[in-house]
């Protein structure tokens, strides 16, 4: 484990993924030889931390407590957030690949990762006032807090504009009702950043984002959802009562709370990516291990066209899909524009998930329908994948609308 700190020391000293550029990592097929180092840690560490004790915290809904601690100790909990907060200080490109390696042990796990990072620290660095980032990020980047990003509700689903719940500006302060559905860490975070309409007359122009502890007056926390899959991480409602919230809770200014969404998103979407890739690329794992030790017609079934033809599409998928993922990392540590680059990956490497674990079922026939094997709680943990932080329709729409905008430039 200590080799992960080792590596992130090696990382911060080193030139970044901006001084190498996408087109050769694609046309090498590598990372450069820091990545590659933080690649192992990150295996190394999902291989004797997360994958023994992952089908016992998914079967018995166990929030991974000991293993959000270690990794918060290894700097895998703020991974792009900046050294002097408490971060790793590292790039996006990092962030996907340890994504990638941790989901590859535990899905669970990955996604309070994701959501610590991307939706919660990673806002808070873009747009909080350096007295927001001194309160609000150091004791949530190692492991010993969590936060969690509250946006959906009951009724509006995918209309993230649609925000019903209510912030009434009252002096000094604001006094929150509503609720808030769907939220993952919701349970055990110590804080939510929260989106509210102040304003209703400008619609989604007047949403505004807020930084909410759980232990404030008026904010209450509803049952944790019993769930197809990533069951060891909470999702529940958040319930707001008369909250009263300072003024200076406000993260941006009053009315960027659907702009702040919307870019946190577009991060979150690679976070996801990734995510979706440790499932797929530990789904292909497990089906050519199998593959090669079960015997059929006095032969390994891994010498069956139709069962190579299996493998041959599933790392095909698999390969497409990260180099979509690390193409979106590339643009966001460059400064480029990735909404649309983010879109992509999060739709081919979700669906990668889901077509390479039904597949892993497939080669593995009754064993892969059992509990006895993990390729059923790939199977579960995948479908999410296609759903939160915007659905694969979203997604469409998202890609069509930037390629129109390209094309009319």
């Amino acid at each position: 484990m200590q080799s992960v700190l080792n590596t992130a020391k090696l990382l911060r000293r080193s030139v970044t993924i901006k001084n190498h550029g996408f087109r050769q990592i694609a046309c090498l097929a590598s990372l450069p030889e820091t990545h590659q180092m933080l690649q192992k840690a990150c295996r190394d560490f999902a291989n004797s931390e997360l994958i023994p004790q992952a089908a016992k915290h998914d079967r018995e809904h166990l929030y991974p407590e000991k293993q959000i601690r270690e990794m918060g100790k290894l700097g895998l909990m703020a991974v792009a957030i900046p050294e002097e907060f408490g971060g790793s200080g590292l790039d996006y490109l990092a962030y996907s690949i340890a994504m990638e390696e941790i989901s590859r042990g535990c899905a669970s796990s990955s996604v309070i990762m994701s959501v610590n990072n991307s939706l919660y620290l990673g806002p808070l660095n873009s747009y909080g006032t350096q007295k927001q980032k001194e309160i609000w990020i150091p004791h949530y980047t190692n492991g010993e807090k969590i936060g969690c990003f509250a946006l959906s509700e009951p009724d509006n689903g995918s209309d993230a504009g649609a925000a019903s719940a209510i912030a009434v500006e009252k002096s000094d302060r604001y006094v929150l009702n509503g609720t808030k559905m769907w939220i993952t860490n919701g349970f055990e975070a110590s804080a939510a950043l929260v989106f509210a309409t102040t304003d209703k007359s400008l619609k989604h122009k007047g949403i505004s984002a807020f930084l909410i502890p759980k232990s404030i007056k008026g904010f209450s926390v509803g049952k944790k959802e019993d769930k197809l899959g990533i069951r060891a991480s909470s999702t529940c409602q958040l319930i707001f009562e008369d909250c009263e919230i300072p003024k200076e809770n406000i993260l941006g200014k009053p009315g960027n709370g659907f702009k702040i969404a919307m870019q946190t998103l577009d991060a979150g979407r690679i976070g996801i990516a990734s995510q979706a890739l440790g499932i797929a690329q530990a789904s292909l794992e497990l089906a050519i291990d199998y593959a090669q030790k079960r015997k059929s017609f006095g032969k390994p079934i891994a010498k069956l066209q139709i069962i190579q033809q299996k493998l041959a599409d599933m790392a095909l998928s698999v390969e497409s899909s990260r180099l979509l993922t690390w193409r979106a990392s590339w643009l966001k540590d460059n400064g480029k524009s990735y909404t649309k680059e983010a879109a992509m990956a999060k739709l081919a490497a979700s669906e990668a998930a889901t077509f390479c674990s039904h597949q892993c079922i497939q080669v593995l026939g009754g064993m892969g329908y059992v509990s006895d094997m993990a390729a059923e709680r790939y199977y579960r943990d995948a479908r999410i994948t296609e759903i939160y932080e915007g659905t694969s329709e979203i997604q469409r729409l998202v890609i069509a609308g930037q390629v129109l905008k390209e094309y009319l430039a």
